[in-house]
């Protein structure tokens, strides 16, 4: 299936997000392979990072039923719109766009309507921008997928990515990722 090998290029890689910096660090200080990788898994289960496309999808399976009160319902919660905006992208997250372009482009009757329940959304809050876990939620509704499968191929893809960063700290000079830290709290007394 043509999306989901996307899915998979578009999230092996991403500069370094905290989960491929946690698997550097490990790799830094020479972990094996395995422990490296852990490290990233470890960092990568949060709601901020790796579970991020589960509440995305859950906030879209309410959308997929009535746009409008999904939307307001999660407004009035305040705090971020689950699968909008992005630390990094500014204005626009590409790799969404990808993905919902594709759906978009499916004729299959579920994609249709999780597509226009997307562009509903989009268009009622035209300051944001769907994100790369709203695509991946998107993709999952389209295909009856768990709630918890775009984290699974999320996670997926990013193990091939970390694999190259271990592969690549490797070659580095060992512990280069040793902070001195500063005290700043109150004098000893003498």
């Amino acid at each position: 299936m043509a999306i989901l090998r996307a899915a998979l290029i578009l999230l092996a890689d991403h500069d370094l997000a905290v989960s491929t910096l946690a698997v550097r660090v490990a790799a830094s200080g020479r972990a094996n392979l395995y422990a490296a990788l852990s490290a990233g898994l470890g960092a990568f289960d949060g709601q901020l990072h790796g579970t991020a496309s589960t509440l995305a999808y859950k906030f879209l399976a309410d959308a997929l039923t009535d746009p409008m009160t999904a939307l307001s319902d999660r407004l009035r919660l305040g705090g971020p719109l689950p699968g909008f905006g992005h630390r990094v992208y500014a204005h626009r997250d590409p790799r969404a766009e990808m993905l919902l372009d594709m759906l978009a482009g499916l004729r299959h009757p579920s994609a249709v309507a999780v597509s226009s329940a997307v562009n509903e959304i989009r268009t009622a809050q035209p300051e944001t921008f769907a994100n790369v876990d709203l695509a991946l939620a998107a993709v999952m509704h389209a295909f009856d997928m768990s709630a918890d499968a775009g984290e699974a191929i999320f996670a997926l893809s990013r193990l091939i990515g970390w694999t190259a960063h271990a592969m690549e700290e490797y070659a580095e000079e060992p512990l280069r990722f040793r902070p001195s830290g500063i005290y700043v709290g109150p004098m000893p007394p003498a």
